[in-house]
């Protein structure tokens, strides 16, 4: 068992309180008083114009594509440079994903989106603010605008995260948050989507089953069981009163990590571009040796560290995707490393990981 995890929950003292308030209205289905503070909570912080919680990001951007139109035979610009979670609900609908490499920002090029869009003619593209860092996001929502492709921000990882004082997830047509255990905030499992009230009543009403307005059950066109519980949304709401305190807390902790480790030739962190302010949900970086040899020792030390995501047209799933490639997710795989970032840890924690980490590659 690890001593130091890589992103544990953060729990203060409002979470259990809130659903002691759950059990006591036994209302622990999904939907309910939580479900509802939770939606407007997110909708508030962010400035979105509405908001629906449900069962996990990847079933946000699954009820995102379909109210998009995507369908069998269609093709899905994806960042290549993420998570599995992201890209999977293309399969879902049957199309085809395309995926663009990322720059020196390590988030997708703007200029390979433009590409893409010009040879392929995607019906929408979905853009990962990758590790708590928002990509270049305005030029890239002006690009989708001028092709008519509708921009899907996974902002799954960069919840607080802001580009000109604007929050991550609000520039596209559809954004959508997760709260996973490791998350900057989580609820254990859950997600939320956030777009326009048109949009978000739609994928409400698939995310129910696509129930019709009768007293009965009735149906005209199929829908998903997506819905957050009330339990879950409980902890949501709890741990929304903390976020700035969190976001506060990991950018300390890079800043550590920085100071300490940033004069070693060879390492280098990810950058922060211009005019953006991250949440530094994990600290990440490229290191001078095989990030396996630091991993080993860190783990021998039972300290949680991680690999970079492997690039999605580096996985055998992939293996025949269309990709626009300038190799720069493949050299940051090969050589970066995520190293334990979470909101409860000490200083005297992460500088002993410094140290470490320090001792291998030095």
């Amino acid at each position: 068992m690890y001593k130091i995890f890589l992103s544990p929950p953060d729990m203060g003292k409002m979470e259990l309180e809130y659903i002691k308030d759950v059990f006591e209205s036994n209302y622990i289905a999904p939907l309910g008083e939580f479900v509802n503070r939770f939606e407007k909570a997110v909708k508030d912080y962010t400035n979105a114009s509405k908001a629906l919680a449900l069962s996990s990001g990847t079933a946000a951007i699954h009820l995102a594509l379909r109210i998009s139109g995507v369908g069998q035979g269609d093709r899905v610009l994806a960042s290549t440079f993420t998570f599995i979670g992201s890209v999977a609900p293309i399969l879902y609908q049957g199309a085809e994903p395309i995926f663009i490499d990322s720059d020196s920002s390590w988030n997708a090029d703007p200029s390979l989106v433009e590409e893409a869009i010009i040879k392929y003619k995607p019906k929408a593209f979905i853009l990962t603010h990758l590790y708590g860092q928002i990509a270049k996001v305005e030029e890239i929502a002006d690009i989708c605008d001028r092709y008519n492709v509708i921009l899907i921000e996974d902002a799954a990882e960069s919840l607080g995260a802001t580009y000109n004082n604007r929050q991550s997830g609000t520039f596209g047509r559809f954004g959508i948050y997760s709260f996973n255990g490791n998350k900057i905030i989580t609820t254990s499992g859950g997600g939320m989507l956030v777009g326009e009230k048109d949009d978000i009543e739609y994928a409400q009403k698939l995310s129910t089953q696509a129930r019709e307005q009768k007293p009965w059950y009735e149906h005209t066109e199929y829908g998903y069981n997506y819905r957050m519980s009330n339990i879950l949304a409980a902890v949501g709401v709890g741990q929304m009163e903390s976020l700035d305190e969190k976001i506060k807390r990991r950018r300390e902790i890079f800043d550590i990590y920085s100071k300490m480790l940033g004069d070693i030739e060879g390492i280098e962190f990810m950058p922060e571009i211009e005019n953006s302010h991250g949440n530094r949900w994990l600290t990440t970086l490229t290191l001078p040796v095989n990030p396996s040899k630091v991993i080993k020792v860190l783990q021998e030390h039972k300290i949680e560290s991680r690999y970079l995501w492997k690039p999605m047209h580096m996985q055998p799933l992939f293996k025949d995707a269309i990709v626009l490639n300038t190799k720069m997710s493949e050299r940051l795989f090969e050589m970066g490393i995520c190293l334990p970032s979470g909101s409860s840890m000490s200083n005297s924690e992460v500088e002993m990981v410094a140290d470490i980490v320090r001792g291998v590659v030095c």
